[in-house]
């Protein structure tokens, strides 16, 4: 099986849903909202002026998000359905970006571009085969000195879910719907690899980001898993047994010379 083609098609029936779901509020962003959550916003500060490459954009609002900052956005997806909807946003929000339709190591052959920023988030981890592959375009794509930011759901959180936590060479392939709240009941295949962070950090570290910051959170931003409370606003939990479990961890480094 072509696990790349296989959710690329996935993630094209997705992109029609997610589009028109509550969850990622396509109008409140073209009102002027921001989909961007306080923890990158607080962990990457200022971008103003700053070239910012997004990895696995999704359909944009993210990185366009980040364009209303000040930033010099670049977007990459490998969903032809997502990139065209990112662009047509781009457009009727009045934002300069520019989005890439490839998959991330197809993007990482082919780019020499290199950038103040690179910066991913949220569910994205998941879908990539070779972490340490995924470490290298990270690497090369940044300027020496620039930033790289992630912030990521919790791999802890995936023996809940009956998933394996270290990676395995084959994936997990299943029919599944999505999670918006607007799911129609359709499902799609999709290949998944587990990451643990310690595999994360290491294919980082090996490929010349020095980290400065690793954090982890008992909460997640997105109600997105069943069962969570919100105990703040924007603060989504889960227990086992009466103990939280982590849900989100952040990292961010910079490329030494």
């Amino acid at each position: 099986m072509d696990y790349i083609k296989t959710n690329k098609e996935s993630w094209n029936k997705r992109t029609k849903i997610h589009v028109a779901s509550k969850f990622y509020d396509v109008e409140g962003f073209l009102n002027g909202n921001s989909s961007l959550q306080k923890l990158e916003l607080d962990d990457l500060g200022d971008v103003s002026g700053k070239s910012l490459l997004h990895l696995q954009c999704h359909f944009g609002l993210d990185t366009l998000s980040w364009a209303r900052l000040g930033a010099d956005v670049t977007g990459v997806d490998l969903s032809s359905a997502a990139i065209e909807k990112a662009r047509a946003l781009s457009e009727q929000a009045g934002l300069k970006s520019r989005f890439i339709c490839a998959d991330l190591y197809g993007f990482g052959e082919s780019s020499r571009e290199q950038y103040d920023v690179v910066f991913t988030s949220y569910g994205v981890l998941c879908w990539l085969p070779d972490i340490v592959k995924w470490a290298e375009i990270v690497a090369r794509s940044l300027k020496v000195g620039g930033t790289f930011y992630m912030a990521e759901f919790h791999p802890f959180y995936d023996i809940f879910a009956g998933y394996s936590y270290f990676h395995r060479a084959e994936p997990d392939v299943e029919e599944e719907g999505t999670y918006t709240e607007n799911d129609r009941g359709e499902t799609s295949t999709l290949a998944t690899w587990a990451h643990p962070i310690s595999d994360v950090v290491n294919a980082l570290l090996k490929a010349g980001i020095k980290i400065t910051q690793l954090n982890e959170y008992p909460y997640s931003p997105y109600n997105c898993f069943e069962g969570m409370v919100e105990r703040e606003k924007g603060k989504f939990c889960l227990s086992h047994k009466g103990q939280d479990i982590p849900l989100v961890y952040t990292i961010k480094g910079a490329k030494s010379a």
